[in-house]
């Protein structure tokens, strides 16, 4: 891999990139990776590791005796039937 040193950064682009990169929970390095794979378009998009975020709203709603219920249905499904197996 090679280095590369990027000189002529002014404060407010500095300031910037490490706020984005704090905010993506990456480094500074990272983030200009990113932002240049981007840019050049060698940025390989991940087709299986897409995140979903329609049924957040969801999360924490049921209650204990709820949660149990469905846990216990899905427990029930997830055994294997030997018989079917022979």
């Amino acid at each position: 891999m090679s280095n590369l040193s990027i000189r002529g950064i002014d404060p407010a682009l500095a300031t910037t990139l490490k706020q984005q990169a704090q905010a993506s929970g990456i480094s500074v390095n990272q983030l200009v990776l990113d932002v240049l794979k981007e840019h050049t378009g060698l940025h390989k998009k991940k087709h299986f590791t897409q995140k979903f975020h329609d049924l957040d709203f969801l999360f924490g709603q049921w209650t204990d005796s709820e949660f149990h219920k469905i846990q216990g249905k899905i427990d029930s499904e997830s055994q294997i039937d030997d018989e079917l197996w022979k």
